[in-house]
């Protein structure tokens, strides 16, 4: 039996993925000191509830609750030597929401750290760090693996790298665009869509994708961007509108329903794997599925 993400991948099927993770947490009591990966271990209950309630909405992939989940984040709360025990219990938990047909990716974000000379890294020490984690993912049961919200090229490369080291399970690379006054796009660390195509295929990428950055609008011309550098399938998770701060708090005003209207477009500009990134909710996958189901009859 083939891996079932690949098989999807391959169907030419518009695939559905979960949304926010950090958002809901925070809903059911996540502070700004918490660790979010944690609650894989001190609180799975709440854990498994989101997954379920992604996968109830019409989720056909969903991502394990592992964003921050690499030595370095760890270290910020004293959970360096956490990372396999944290991976394993979180994707025990997405596979009990995802029952028998759901996919399951293994989520791996950035280290939050710079490499040499901007910082103390070197591309080794990331291949090192992404390699225990990715491990950890795939040993567990994890259908493939994401390595999402880069915005570095090189260390996108070194974590697919890591992953391809480890396992041949298929990896999803995506990097995290805003739009310039020029009219592209480009990562906080100067990439363009190009750069992440040309860079993370050679790496080894089975799927490019772009998360987070930008709204349902605008990306819709990032992955038309995209789409002109690869052939490769692409993912895109955008937010819920442009963040606005109220009162202190930062808040996505965009709704399900609105978001969901320009998901057609998304699909026509290339897109193969459509989910959502910060500020939405399951309602928002929902309208995700139906318009998608609607699409593909």
């Amino acid at each position: 039996m083939g891996n079932r993400f690949q098989e999807a991948l391959a169907s030419g099927r518009v695939l559905v993925c979960d949304g926010a993770m950090g958002s809901e947490l925070q809903k059911r009591g996540l502070s700004g000191g918490d660790c979010p990966d944690q609650w894989n271990i001190t609180r799975p209950e709440v854990v498994r509830q989101i997954h379920s309630a992604y996968v109830q909405a019409g989720a056909g992939i969903i991502l394990t609750n592992t964003f921050g989940a690499n030595r370095i984040q760890l270290a910020k709360h004293n959970l360096e030597g956490s990372a396999k025990k944290i991976c394993k219990a979180a994707v025990a938990l997405a596979r009990e929401a995802a029952g028998p047909d759901c996919i399951v990716l293994g989520d791996i974000g950035p280290t939050g750290e710079f490499l040499e000379p901007l910082g103390n890294f070197t591309l080794q020490d990331f291949e090192e760090i992404f390699r225990e984690q990715a491990e950890a993912l795939i040993a567990a049961g994890a259908d493939g693996i994401i390595v999402e919200t880069m915005t570095s090229v090189e260390e996108c490369a070194a974590a697919i790298k890591a992953v391809k080291s480890v396992s041949g399970a298929p990896v999803v690379a995506s990097m995290a665009f805003e739009p310039t006054a020029n009219g592209d796009f480009r990562t906080m660390m100067g990439a363009s869509a190009a750069a992440h195509a040309k860079g993370n295929v050679a790496a080894g990428a089975d799927a490019l994708g772009v998360n987070c950055g930008c709204a349902i609008q605008p990306m819709i011309k990032l992955v038309e961007a995209l789409r002109k550098t690869c052939a490769k399938p692409i993912m895109a998770q955008p937010n819920a509108g442009q963040p606005k701060l109220k009162n202190g708090l930062t808040v996505y005003e965009q709704t399900p329903a609105d978001f969901a209207a320009n998901v057609p477009a998304l699909i026509k500009a290339g897109a193969n794997i459509v989910g959502s990134c910060c500020g939405t909710t399951p309602e928002f996958t929902r309208k995700i599925a139906e318009t998608v189901r609607s699409l593909q009859g």
